[in-house]
């Protein structure tokens, strides 16, 4: 059996999702891919991990960096789980280029190189925003590019957490998304 509960963010509304013991899913209403781990089956239910979950995200929203993470449970192929690994070691109120993560995927396989339009195509397709920082992966240029939240939502998280270096309002500019597949 699949959990839901609403959280109300500055930003809107969030969706998260449970299997009952960890969060399946975290996405902003409406977002793109919104809704992709909950099954057909679910109910709105009152979890721990909802409760961690929003404390985490209250922590979050006023400013600060969580010092914890809820219990986390991904489906995905190995490469996206591999994307999404690297994204949650971008440390807050920092960013890494698609370009880059690439990179580091394909050292880690032994390749010569790998394509950040599939790294894209990962990264976009992430259950659990925020928590699983997919915001903070921009253009090599710097550029804010494929957040499936939307563009606004992503300079307003980047500007809460004051990345460094801190960039002034309009500083990136917006880009075509990447392909997402």
């Amino acid at each position: 059996m699949n959990y839901t509960q609403h959280y109300s963010s500055p930003l809107g509304g969030i969706t998260l999702a449970s299997d009952g013991q960890s969060l399946t899913g975290l996405w902003f209403d409406g977002q793109k891919y919104f809704g992709s781990t909950i099954g057909q089956n679910h109910e709105q239910k009152e979890l721990p991990v909802f409760t961690q979950a929003a404390e985490w995200l209250d922590t979050y929203f006023s400013g600060k960096e969580p010092g914890f993470t809820p219990p986390l449970s991904l489906e995905g192929t190995s490469f996206r789980r591999s994307v999404w690994e690297i994204l949650l070691s971008i440390p807050y109120g920092q960013t890494m280029t698609y370009k880059e993560i690439a990179e580091r995927l394909a050292a880690k396989e032994g390749l010569s190189s790998m394509s950040a339009q599939a790294v894209g195509g990962a990264v976009g397709h992430n259950p659990i925003s925020l928590i699983i920082p997919c915001h903070r992966v921009v253009g090599t240029d710097g550029s804010l590019t494929g957040y499936a939240g939307g563009i606004d939502k992503k300079e307003k998280l980047l500007m809460l957490e004051k990345t460094d270096p801190p960039f002034p309002k309009g500083r990136f500019r917006q880009k075509a998304r990447l392909p997402i597949t």
